[in-house]
């Protein structure tokens, strides 16, 4: 793994004190960039670590929390005892960052609220993530991601009239919230670069995926456009047929709004070429996906993907994970990257979205064992040897090593 890179949050560091996916995720992109990351968690590991998703358990540590804390190390300490808690407001001292997603009301209870680490660092950018807000009437509900996508209004953009609404086949709301808290602290620190001011930001899962529509809900409450999901499974209410996933002779393509008179002729459907460009595209809907479908089950994926694209009619195969990871342009791309883990071995993984040309991303360091780097974050605090020894035989601070 690379050692010595230059990198954009080179000389940061993030205190991240999150659990589950949101908050980690949030907290590796910054480690992605360069931070130090420190992943403060209890000495018996945080909640991910045990809870793997897929029930994909690995070797000594888990696909899950090993997706989303690279670029980290690990401080195991019991903040409910005085000496744990004193180890973090130490390292609050020198941080930038500090990260967190208990439950509203937590961190005040064990003492890590904004007001109290502010005292300490005014200069320290404190996140706090929910899944409602810091406050209101949803304040104590749990922030979950299949929760927050039904509240969203977005599962009824899709799937058919009558039918039980669609959910995401991924943790969608995490991976905005997640995103939007990245962003939210860039922000800060440049905000801080600027002014030398620290300052608390308010990141909830409920907001942010409310800010993904923005498209979509706009066209609702501005344009007074209703919500509507159709007979037929048209993939968005505000889009003109045919939009959608189609079923071919093979396996399935997607189709993005041709132009019906060039569609009626590549799929030798003359009726589609009778219906208005302007007004049947949209109040005929179901009538122009139904023609559409049972075209294109008269020949394979293959065959449509080539005779479209030499029209420049916008179509694409639908994937698996297998078909991404084999996909050139994903090779191209680098969308993938691999690296060795000490522990799991050769890991391929999604790597990083964001390209720079100066300062490219690199990982350091694949997800650590709990308390991995316990000894190695309180030896740069100051603390010996004896110091650390007592602390982890009483129980105080955890250590895991490879």
């Amino acid at each position: 793994m690379a050692q010595g890179h230059t990198q954009i949050l080179d000389g940061y560091r993030v205190l991240d004190c999150s659990i589950a996916m949101a908050g980690p995720f949030a907290a590796q992109r910054l480690g992605d960039l360069g931070a130090d990351v420190i992943k403060i968690e209890p000495i018996s590991g945080e909640w991910q670590r045990h809870k793997p998703a897929g029930n994909a358990k690995g070797k000594r540590i888990n696909v899950s929390f090993l997706s989303l804390n690279r670029n980290k190390r690990s401080l195991a300490i019991d903040l409910k005892s005085a000496q744990g808690k004193a180890i973090l407001l130490d390292l609050v001292r020198s941080s930038d960052v500090f990260l967190q997603n208990y439950r509203p009301g937590v961190a005040a209870r064990l003492g890590v609220d904004y007001e109290t680490l502010k005292a300490i660092n005014p200069k320290l950018i404190y996140v706090s993530m929910s899944g409602y807000g810091e406050s209101g009437p949803y304040v104590t509900r749990p922030g979950q991601d299949l929760l927050l996508q039904a509240m969203s209004g977005a599962m009824l953009s899709v799937g058919r009239d009558g039918e039980p609404p669609s959910p995401a086949g991924q943790y969608l709301v995490d991976a905005v919230t997640a995103y939007t808290a990245f962003e939210g602290v860039l922000a800060a620190l440049l905000h801080r670069e600027r002014t030398g001011v620290g300052q608390r930001i308010e990141v909830n899962m409920l907001d942010a995926i409310v800010a993904m529509q923005m498209q979509e809900i706009s066209v609702h409450t501005v344009g007074g456009m209703p919500q509507t999901r159709l007979g037929e499974p048209h993939a968005h209410p505000y889009i003109r047929a045919p939009y959608g996933v189609f079923k071919t002779q093979d396996s399935f393509i997607a189709l993005s709004s041709p132009p019906l008179a060039l569609l009626a002729q590549i799929v030798d459907a003359p009726e589609l070429a009778q219906i208005d460009e302007e007004t049947g595209v949209w109040n005929r809907r179901d009538e122009i996906f139904a023609i559409t479908q049972a075209r294109l089950l008269t020949n394979t994926t293959a065959h449509w993907l080539a005779a479209f694209e030499a029209v420049d009619i916008w179509c694409g195969p639908v994937y698996g994970y297998a078909d991404i990871a084999a996909d050139p342009q994903i090779a191209h791309n680098g969308t993938m990257i691999e690296y060795d883990h000490p522990t799991e071995g050769r890991v391929r993984t999604p790597g990083f979205p964001i390209k720079f040309e100066q300062t490219p991303s690199v990982v350091r360091r694949g997800a650590p064992l709990t308390g991995q780097h316990s000894r190695e974050v309180l030896k740069e605090l100051g603390y010996d040897d004896a110091r650390i020894d007592a602390l982890i035989a009483a129980g105080n601070v955890g250590e895991e090593r490879l």
